[in-house]
């Protein structure tokens, strides 16, 4: 995730494909705004978007799963509002 310059928390789409790579064990899956995320563990938080129109999209977090839950919340709108309806992937500029 990035900072702006006004201090909010940008999400950063990206799939970990190192080498052994695998997503970590689900936590638990927060539904936003009608949305549904898995939550796993990964190098901070990894975000499934397991209701969105392409299967395997979502993004990371440095922030770790134990934050409160209405910064994932947070983090999650933001990546939602980022989202090109007619494609569900983030937006081109």
């Amino acid at each position: 995730m990035d900072d702006d310059a006004d201090g909010a928390v940008e999400p950063v789409p990206g799939l970990d494909v190192g080498p052994g790579s695998q997503p970590g064990p689900l936590l638990y899956v927060l539904n936003v705004d009608g949305e549904a995320f898995a939550v796993r563990r990964g190098r901070g938080t990894d975000y499934d978007w397991i209701s969105g129109p392409n299967e395997g999209y979502g993004f990371g977090s440095s922030a770790g799963p134990e934050a409160p839950e209405d910064e994932h919340r947070q983090s999650i709108r933001s990546f939602l509002s980022m989202i090109d309806p007619a494609t569900g992937y983030i937006a081109e500029d």
